[in-house]
């Protein structure tokens, strides 16, 4: 298991962590979780269209830092330190117009200073929509 303390994340708090900023205004919310992966999803609609009715790939970029950062975050001791993200990068593989997609985040390196994860973006047909790669620092708490 990866998670800090040995037990799974709670979802409803990470959900309103973001309530009052982007991921709120996205609709992003966390849905499930494992041992060692997180999924999160977020709405295909008005909010996160671009001007032709796709998925914006900004918005898809949003929701891979999004639920990875997060759950970066319960990765490490957060009473002493934070998650912060140094890089990403997306490869947006089909369009989705509507219903929601899904994000699931899979760490490839837990290291002490630096993590990454992978992030699979589907749709309701679990269809790639979208890959990307995250770098998150762990910076202690006193630097946020």
């Amino acid at each position: 298991m990866i998670w800090w303390g040995g037990q799974r994340p709670p979802l409803a708090p990470m959900t309103a962590l973001g309530e009052n900023a982007m991921p709120g205004l996205l609709g992003i919310e966390f849905v499930d979780c494992g041992d060692d992966w997180i999924r999160g999803r977020m709405p295909v609609d008005h909010r996160t269209h671009q001007p032709f009715g796709r998925l914006h790939g900004g918005a898809s970029v949003a929701l891979a830092e999004t639920i990875g950062s997060v759950a970066a975050s319960f990765c490490i001791d957060r009473e002493k330190f934070v998650a912060v993200g140094m890089e990403i990068n997306a490869n947006h593989i089909r369009p989705a117009y509507d219903g929601y997609v899904t994000a699931t985040a899979r760490p490839e390196s837990l290291g002490r200073t630096t993590q990454v994860w992978s992030i699979r973006i589907t749709d309701a047909a679990d269809k790639l929509i979208c890959i990307s790669r995250l770098t998150v620092a762990v910076i202690p708490m006193e630097r946020k």
